[in-house]
């Protein structure tokens, strides 16, 4: 079927726009845009009917076109206006009021790019497949696209911004049903170190376990187990600084609550949700964070990092060393205890998931190897004990054994039971 035979079964359907009508051949023929083809197909198709209707008496295809091209109606010699589209109920003649409308939304937000989205009503999708269905048309583009990059140009031209297919800085979409502008603000964020200089503060917030957050007498109706976390001793500062609605705190592993973080500090980067400011002084942040936080903990080295350092520091495997106080039931001797961690060093741990987190881990059998470890002091009290390991190591279950969970352990080859006291750890190595 040539492009002809095409538009006269489209305009059969009823009155219809330039871009409605270009829009089936948009596959054709670079560089128009769609009301381009759309004039230009009803001028050929005008131009066809006015020679029927000279040379065969026939102006059926004069009268079908007539509501939608003047030049139909000059050749009918018709006065008015054209019709209402029924593809598009004439949207494409709002096009600058949509762009205003997103002008509008966008006018608080900092960002660089944008993309433009359409959210389809039911009666236009519907006028869309009637469309290509009766018209057969083998070369069209979808309703939405072509909506989508005509608005983006004219809120381009608006704004001055540039539109970013990608990974743009603001999503706009444009609910056609409920004519509405719905803004969608990709996150900022934000990487650095913390140190955790107080034990009992969790990295990340952590719900009731009676409540689940809702509130209750056991968390006095705060929603929280803890009353505060590394991560919401960082979140204000950010908030405050980006002025965005919340804050997500992704860590590259976490240490246990009673544990210290200590050394050059874990790795985590904080996700600014919804920000209306994409810049900011990084090392007022800094500082506001750790003034504030009063010594509990010290964040280091922040910097921007794109969205996918969260799923590096989430992968990746680090290897971790720690210190630890140990105590024993019995006394052991110095050799005896430094022969037992000699034998550790370099050893495969078989480890079951230790009881104390088996509600919430598989219950499997992993190998992770200790790299390094040595005595640094010993009293008739403790010991302390630096390990250097494969990250994933569980350090408390390498000394306890876990009720025989963990093999081998300092447990199982000193022939007494140890126990850790006190856990630091001092260096995550990415």
């Amino acid at each position: 079927m040539n492009i002809l035979d095409t538009a006269k079964k489209i305009i059969q359907e009823g009155p219809i726009c330039d871009h409605c009508m270009g829009r089936q051949f948009a596959k054709l023929s670079t560089g128009l845009t769609n009301d381009q083809r759309g004039r230009a197909v009803k001028l050929a198709l005008a131009m066809e009917g006015d020679r029927i209707s000279k040379d065969e008496g026939d102006k059926e295809i004069l009268e079908e076109l007539s509501s939608s091209s003047i030049n139909a109606r000059k050749s009918l010699r018709k006065e008015g206006e054209d019709e209402k589209c029924w593809v598009c109920l004439g949207l494409f003649e709002k096009l600058d009021d949509w762009a205003e409308r997103a002008e509008i939304a966008l006018k608080d937000y900092e960002y660089s790019t944008f993309l433009v989205g359409t959210k389809m009503s039911g009666l236009l999708s519907e006028n869309e497949e009637i469309l290509w269905t009766e018209s057969e048309a083998t070369h069209a583009e979808q309703f939405k696209s072509e909506l989508n990059r005509e608005v983006g140009k004219l809120i381009a031209k608006r704004t001055n911004k540039e539109v970013e297919l990608d990974t743009p800085d603001i999503l706009v979409t444009l609910d056609l049903a409920n004519e509405e502008v719905i803004l969608q603000v990709r996150s900022v964020y934000i990487l650095g170190r913390y140190r955790k200089l107080v034990r009992t503060i969790p990295q990340t917030r952590w719900p009731c376990r009676s409540c689940k957050g809702r509130g209750c007498e056991a968390c006095n109706f705060t929603g929280k187990q803890y009353p505060e976390s590394v991560d919401e001793l960082t979140k204000d500062p950010v908030i405050e600084a980006l002025r965005c609605t919340d804050t997500k705190f992704h860590g590259a592993g976490r240490e246990d609550i009673d544990a210290l973080m200590l050394g050059t500090g874990r790795p985590f980067v904080v996700e600014a949700v919804e920000p209306l400011l994409r810049t900011c002084d990084l090392k007022k942040v800094e500082k506001e964070i750790n003034e504030r936080a009063a010594g509990k903990i010290e964040v280091i080295g922040l910097t921007f990092t794109p969205k996918a350092t969260v799923e590096a520091l989430k992968s990746s495997k680090a290897d971790k060393v720690y210190n630890l106080k140990v105590t024993f039931k019995e006394q052991i001797p110095e050799e005896k205890l430094r022969s037992a961690i000699n034998e550790l060093i370099g050893a495969q741990i078989g480890q079951r998931t230790p009881q104390r987190v088996s509600h919430r881990r598989a219950d499997l059998v992993r190998k992770r190897t200790v790299h390094d470890m040595k005595l640094n002091e010993l009293t008739e009290d403790y010991a302390m004990i630096e390990v250097h390991c494969e990250g994933g190591l569980y350090v408390k279950e390498l000394i306890s054994s876990d009720e025989g969970r963990t093999v081998p352990s300092l447990t199982g080859l000193i022939g007494t039971q140890a126990t850790v006291a006190e856990l630091d750890v001092i260096g995550v190595d990415i």
